[in-house]
């Protein structure tokens, strides 16, 4: 089983330095629409990894599985990541692959729900 604690660590690790770089380092280089970008990636990357951090203390306390896990990361990876590599210089036609991350994270965030109504029944 993968240290899910582990990996929401080092997702708030590279959120926070990843956030840095953009309020430092490319605000010169780049066009306000692009900071904007790095300003979404950068806050749902956030947001995403402290769930994932409670996600997983769920599964050790088995209350979830690590699929809600998967969904979230790939998720993340793809989303925020193809708005940091937009935001770099990549075709703006790579934002096309931006939903599929979004969707992802909502399956997680409902295969949570799903898990956690399916142990309550269970328990009844």
């Amino acid at each position: 089983m993968l240290n899910w604690i582990g990996i929401a660590a080092i997702n708030m690790a590279i959120a926070v330095a990843l956030g840095a770089f953009g309020a430092h380092g490319l605000e010169s280089m780049v066009s306000a629409q692009q900071l904007e970008w790095w300003h979404t990636a950068t806050l749902y990357l956030f947001i995403h990894a402290l769930g994932l951090l409670v996600v997983g203390l769920l599964i050790r306390l088995k209350y979830t599985t690590q699929t809600t896990a998967w969904l979230l990361q790939i998720g993340i990876i793809i989303f925020a990541g193809s708005l940091y590599a937009m935001t770099l210089g990549a075709p703006r036609w790579f934002g096309a692959i931006t939903p599929i991350g979004g969707v992802l994270m909502i399956a997680g965030w409902l295969w949570l729900a799903i898990s956690t109504f399916r142990l309550e029944s269970s328990m009844d």
